[in-house]
């Protein structure tokens, strides 16, 4: 990489102004990044030019650029969309859009698929993401948690290198991993326990982990869909899995626990559906993720 490479500044379009995607664009804008949203018609005439981040150690406010559809070159695409809400944000994006990486961050597995067979495999990097950030109304995101730790598949290192380096600086914990299926399933089995778990009891994590009945359903999900992880080839430890909790704000609640709390579709198939397909494919019982999805699945239906 050249020295002007280094210097220039990467142009970033975020697809998905929620929480997520609400969240990266204020960080790179603050960065010195060119950060554009691109954002629903219906929408566009009345969000406001500007981004403002509240996090735990302060707040500020940056300008950004609006769009309704790609139609220039980006070096970086990142996709933050619920993945119930993927396949209609895509048509704003050409899969013959200029565009140097594309890097999703959304919750489950499936998505990759859908979106390398959009974009191509190498232009994809898949991602992860760790932080409970939320959108509390057009342009004003609120993180709630004290970390944010993003890894980004090492297929991206060399085009992603600085635009990681500049969330490092702003606070971010960035890394890159060369093993895809670890990088994918090591969230997931954080993930699909902490949504399923504290959506099926309507309690945050902290409340999780007190009750003995219900740290007793956490533990074996974890167990669950670690099992299964290991056996599409990841590595990942239940011991270490549930070591990790421990380090989880007791207040902490999952975005699905929020969908189904304001009566929006969760990412339940996103979420727990690779870990039920995976599990009988391989063979193996996974009781309690049954039973965890099935309580979600009657509490969204219920309009809980």
């Amino acid at each position: 990489m050249t020295e002007t490479d280094a210097a220039r500044t990467r142009e970033h379009v975020i697809l998905g102004a929620g929480g997520i995607g609400g969240l990266l664009a204020a960080a790179l804008a603050h960065q010195g990044e060119d950060v554009t949203l691109v954002l629903r018609r219906d929408v566009l005439k009345t969000y406001p030019a500007w981004l403002s981040l509240d996090q735990p150690g302060g707040s500020f406010r940056v300008s950004v650029k609006r769009v309704a559809a790609v139609t220039q070159p980006y070096d970086v695409l990142w996709v933050a969309v619920k993945a119930t809400q993927l396949d209609s944000a895509l048509e704003a994006v050409p899969g013959d859009a200029t565009i140097g990486a594309v890097v999703p961050v959304l919750n489950g597995l499936d998505h990759i698929a859908t979106l390398r067979g959009r974009f191509g495999h190498d232009r994809v990097v898949p991602a992860t993401i760790a932080v409970e950030s939320e959108r509390i109304r057009p342009g004003v995101i609120i993180q709630r948690s004290p970390f944010v730790r993003l890894t980004v598949s090492s297929l991206g290192q060399e085009r992603l290198g600085l635009v990681l380096d500049a969330l490092q600086q702003f606070g971010f914990t960035c890394q890159f991993s060369a093993d895809e299926t670890t990088l994918l399933w090591s969230k997931l089995v954080f993930l699909a326990p902490f949504a399923l778990t504290t959506t099926a009891a309507g309690v945050a994590i902290g409340d999780v982990i007190s009750e003995p009945r219900w740290r007793m359903r956490l533990e074996q999900c974890v167990s669950e869909v670690c099992a299964v992880g290991v056996a599409c080839g990841a590595t990942v430890d239940a011991a270490r899995t549930l070591a990790a909790f421990k380090t989880f704000q007791p207040q902490m609640r999952s975005s699905m626990q929020k969908d189904v709390a304001a009566g929006h579709r969760p990412e339940l198939e996103a979420i727990a559906g690779p870990i039920l397909r995976e599990a009988l494919v391989h063979g193996i019982d996974v009781p309690v993720t049954h039973e965890l999805a099935a309580i979600v699945r009657a509490n969204a239906s219920a309009g809980r």
